[in-house]
Formats: structure tokens, C-alpha cells, sequence
């Protein structure tokens, strides 16, 4: 609640004027040239947070670039934190070519350089992170000026001379457009990209029904849009592109913030989300061919609860091509996520997937439909064992879920088997307080592939995760990139278009944990944290969807590096 009140009292001053000296400075998350995020409220541990506006087309840029560079190595032992923000939307090649040791931020949107109203490149703050406060806004690094500022804040001294911002290289500032009003300009976005979770019997928190209900939640809004927790897209944009990318155009974020910022303006006319109409279907892609109800579960208010292995029989007499399915979850709160496979050989006392059969999807927050592939399938063979594995999280009431599984069949055999692969790490050992702890987990493919998606997985220190191919011509590609991975939405990001991965292409999957302090999600860090099940575990957990483009696949189990890499290849016909 104070939260939100400081957010609140911080988007009035916006609104009313200039960000000042002592002013809280707001909370952001942008990617830096490189394709690392950051969030500045993460560096709370250190002692000073100074940032320069960057530009790349300005000659006079480069010596405050040089003489930020040795600043920051200055004062690089005493615990300060230095970056550079750019909001020109530049690319992220110019990026890199004028960038140094200090990370240059991608402001593509513009609205963290409005909303920190930087003018000129080579503008300096200073933020105190015990408050998050400005400390000081003044000029250039160039001479001595800023040197002694830091020292006198890191020593509690008074700052006695601030300067002026230089003007040698003026910034085109994204200002606040005060003719962005809701009906126009901010209805239509929510339309678009938000109400199909902030809706009645939808995912989200609260539903977006009207022009009153929005205005009350600007202040939130604003604020997960400029720190990357809303829409749930954690994808590098610079690398692959996804048929389901959920992510905001720079028009759309600068749309939501700045209307924010301008004092929630309503515009004329009818309000466009009171009379949206839509039709929400219980079932995504539409009447399933099968539904198969899932064995209720009692899921107890509080405590632990055990992965639940729940079996169906399948009920057709004969075997089928599955095009899709769909899990409808009986209450989302308590079901964190369903992986479902078929078996002909069930295990011995409920517990694990059994042998000899394939996968059939499953569910995570945020993605309940998996709708194959064009002209693939799974088959399905009549009388095979449908296991269930059923992740729940109490959460203070107790209730019992009644989930179903949707099949959506193929009418004729597919052109296509779809397979799939694992890339998986169990030995993974995460050392306390670690923030950017590294493990991978690798495959060589055998025969050529075309790959349709990729899914990484880890649990609540997961920070970021990438899947790199090595190409048999000696050459890479970084496939996906999550530098802001986010547990709570387990998204497979599904390519745009098929990628052939010729044969003998090396596919690695790496993730990267954050045991800290800093990690507001971390359960404990001050423990080794090895893979396991439960959340409070963690995993090395990567998977690719995709066909043989002839013939069967084989995999290479090569020795890898210390970090000992598993792997298993799953096809639609074998475990």
C-alpha cells in the first residue's frame, strides 16, 4: 500500500512539473546494448546509481562517454553503479559501436528519458538508493565537477556546486503528448493487447471494464509497463521473431505512460471498452473433437503439495491424430501448471510418466491452448494411459480443482510427426547470494530439422535463459534470448517462421539464476540450491518442438564442458 501511495504521489509530481533534487525517482527496466536488462530498483544494494543520457550521433558525445568510462572506474570498488540511458531508439548495432564499459540502456520507447527529463547527452544524476531519491542533476562528466559531487554524496557531504547540463549535444526529448486522452489513444491499446486477461473469468487481477476502473489502476499501469512486468513478454526483440509475441510497440508503451503521466485524460465520446463486445469461448480453439475430464484433486489451504500424477484411459477404440489440446484449469489460483503425456506402459506405483510414450502439451499461466504445427500431429494410440502431472500451490483456501483436457483430432493422418527434444541439467548447484549463476545443457542433432518452438523453464531464481545454435559450418545463432525471464509466466515461444537446423548443428541451452538478496523471489539465499521438483528448487529445464525432415533422429551424448550437460530426445512415438 505504500507502495502503490509513493507511485501515486510520484505521478502527481510528474504531472505538475520538473523532476527535482530530492524527487523519488520511479522504478524501470530497459535491456542494454548487449541484450542484459536491468531494473534500477534491483541496485538497492549499492551505494549510488549514476546515470548519463547517451546520444550516437553527436561527435561532442564521445568525451563524456570517455570521461564517464573513467568515472565509473574510478569509483568502480566503493560501491556505486553506473549506466547510460539512450532514448533515441536507435539500433542496437549503433548502440554497441558507441558504447564503452558502462552499459548504454535501450530506452526505445523514450519515456524513461522523458520521464527522468534528461535534455542533453551527457547529462548526469545521481540517485540515493536507500530512498531512491535525486541526489543531484548537473552537468557533463568532463573535468572534475561530477568526480567531487560523487565524493561529497558517498562521504554525507553536502553538494555544494551542481552546474549546469551541457548543451552540446541537445537530446529530441519524447515529451508528454497533451492530446493523448483514453478513448482515442489508450482503449484501443487495452483492447488489443490487455482486456483478453484483464477480463471477468479471465487471468488477470481485475478487469478492465471501463474508463473509471483503468483511470484508478494508471498509476499500476504506468509502472509494469516501464518495468517490463506487463504484457507478459520476455523475449529479446533483437533476436528471432514469435507468432505470439505479446509484446507493446514503442507508440503503444509511450501511449500508456504518457497518458498516465498526463493526468488520465478521458477524451469525447462513447467509452470503447463499456461497450466492447466479445465473444470469450470456453474453449480457445474452439469445441474439442474429446474432452477427459482430470481426477479432481483437494487441494488443502496451506502447506506443500506433492506433484500429483492423475491417470485417464484413453476412451476411443482406435488410434487418432492429435492436431492440438487444451487444458480448461478448474481453479487457476491453486493450479500452477499440467504437463500431460500417454503412455503404453504406465509406472508402477503413480508416480512419473511411465515409458514408451509422447507428449500432449499441458498448461502454465498465461497459455492453456498448444495447437500444433500446420500439417503435424501426435498419435495417439488407442488404449494408451494419459498421465497428468498436476503442479499445486496453496494459497490460504482450501478447494478442489476440476480441470479437463481438450484433444482436438486430425481428420486424416498428418503429412508430419511432431518431435520434440529436452535439454536438461540435474546436476546444476547454485551457490548462495550467486546474482548471475550459469549452467547449461546441450544437444547435436544428427539429421536436418525444422524447428517450430522453443520453451525454457526454471523456477523462482531464474534471471535469464538463451538457446545458441552452432552450426556445422562453424557458425552461430543466438535462437532466443530471455534476458528477463520471469517464473510466474512459463511462455514457449513459438518462431514466426520454421528454422532449419541442418544436420549437425549443436543446439546449447544456458540459463542463469540469481540466489541473491536482491531476488525478491528468492525463498532463501543463503542456500546451495540444487534441481529439484519443487519451486523452491530449481531447474536447467529447456525444449524444442519440431519435425525430421527425413528419415529418424539420433542424438550426440558428447562430453561437455564441467557443468555436466543432460539431454533426452522426445519424439511423438518414443520415450
Amino acid at each position: 500500500m505504500k507502495q502503490a501511495l509513493a507511485i501515486f504521489a510520484s505521478l502527481l509530481a510528474l504531472a505538475a512539473g520538473a523532476l527535482g533534487i530530492g524527487d523519488r525517482v520511479e522504478n524501470f527496466k530497459l535491456l542494454d546494448h548487449n541484450g542484459q536488462a536491468h531494473e534500477l530498483h534491483y541496485l538497492s544494494d549499492a551505494r549510488a546509481v549514476v546515470l548519463m543520457a547517451h546520444a550516437t550521433g553527436c561527435s561532442a558525445f564521445a568525451g563524456h562517454r570517455e570521461r564517464f568510462d573513467t568515472l565509473a572506474e574510478t569509483f568502480r570498488d566503493q560501491g556505486v553503479a553506473f549506466l547510460m540511458v539512450n532514448g533515441e531508439g536507435a539500433a542496437r548495432d549503433a548502440l554497441a559501436e558507441s558504447a564503452s564499459a558502462v552499459p548504454v540502456l535501450d530506452d526505445t520507447a523514450g519515456v524513461v528519458q522523458s520521464g527522468l527529463e534528461l535534455s542533453a547527452a551527457g547529462e548526469v544524476l545521481i540517485i540515493d538508493p536507500s530512498r531512491w531519491l535525486l541526489a543531484h542533476r548537473g552537468g557533463g562528466p568532463n573535468g572534475t565537477e561530477i568526480e567531487q559531487v560523487l565524493a561529497d554524496f558517498l562521504a554525507g557531504r553536502e553538494i555544494a556546486h551542481r552546474g549546469a547540463p551541457p548543451t552540446d549535444c541537445p537530446l529530441a526529448v519524447s515529451a508528454v503528448d497533451e492530446d493523448l486522452n483514453y478513448v482515442d489513444d489508450v482503449a484501443p491499446v487495452l483492447i488489443d493487447n490487455c482486456v483478453t486477461c484483464h477480463r471477468e473469468g479471465g487471468i488477470g487481477p481485475w478487469a478492465m471494464t471501463d474508463y473509471d476502473m483503468v483511470r484508478g489502476f494508471a498509476p499500476m499501469i504506468r509502472e509494469v509497463v516501464r518495468t517490463k512486468r506487463m504484457p507478459p513478454w520476455h523475449a529479446d526483440p533483437y533476436h528471432g521473431k514469435f507468432e505470439n509475441d505479446r509484446s507493446l510497440t514503442a507508440d503503444e508503451v509511450r501511449a500508456l505512460v504518457h497518458w498516465a503521466e498526463a493526468g488520465t485524460p478521458r477524451g469525447e465520446g462513447a467509452d470503447p471498452l463499456a461497450t466492447f463486445e466479445h465473444d470469450w469461448p470456453q474453449w480457445a480453439m474452439g469445441e474439442p473433437d474429446l474432452v477427459l475430464d482430470i481426477p479432481a484433486f483437494d487441494v488443502p489451504a496451506s502447506g506443500v503439495v506433492a506433484y500429483q500424477y492423475q491417470r485417464v484411459q484413453n476412451p476411443l477404440d482406435r488410434d487418432v491424430w492429435v492436431r492440438g489440446t487444451e487444458i480448461s484449469p478448474g481453479d487457476r489460483a491453486a493450479l500452477h501448471h499440467v504437463i500431460t503425456r500417454f503412455t503404453s506402459a504406465p509406472p508402477e506405483g503413480g508416480r512419473g510418466f511411465g515409458r514408451r510414450g509422447g507428449g500432449l502439451g499441458g498448461y502454465v499461466p498465461g497459455r492453456v491452448s498448444n495447437e500444433f504445427p500446420p500439417d503435424t500431429g501426435t498419435l495417439l494410440p488407442a488404449g494408451a494411459t494419459i498421465i497428468f502431472q498436476m503442479h499445486y500451490t496453496p494459497y490460504g483456501k482450501a478447494t478442489t480443482d476440476r480441470s479437463r483436457l481438450g484433444l482436438f483430432l486430425h481428420d486424416e493422418p498428418p503429412a508430419h510427426k511432431l518431435s520434440g527434444a529436452v535439454l536438461a541439467n540435474t546436476d546444476i548447484r547454485i551457490p548462495p547470494g550467486a546474482k548471475a549463476h550459469r549452467e547449461f545443457a546441450e544437444r547435436e542433432f544428427k539429421q536436418d530439422i525444422l524447428l517450430y518452438s522453443l520453451l525454457p523453464h526454471a523456477h523462482y531464481r531464474g534471471k535469464a535463459s538463451e538457446f545458441r545454435a552452432f552450426y556445422p559450418d562453424k557458425t552461430e545463432e543466438l535462437l532466443l534470448s530471455v534476458p528477463n525471464y520471469d517464473f510466474n509466466w512459463q511462455t514457449t515461444y513459438v518462431l514466426e517462421e520454421p528454422k532449419l537446423l541442418p544436420a549437425g548443428t549443436k543446439v546449447v541451452h544456458t540459463t542463469w539464476w540469481d540466489n541473491s538478496a536482491q531476488n525478491p523471489a528468492n525463498p532463501d539465499p543463503t542456500r546451495e540450491v540444487p534441481w529439484g521438483l519443487q519451486s523452491w528448487d530449481e531447474m536447467l529445464f529447456g525444449s524444442m518442438s519440431f519435425r525430421v525432415l527425413e528419415g529418424g533422429m539420433t542424438a550426440s551424448r558428447s562430453p561437455a564442458p564441467s557443468g555436466s550437460s543432460q539431454a533426452a530426445t522426445v519424439e511423438a512415438g518414443s520415450d
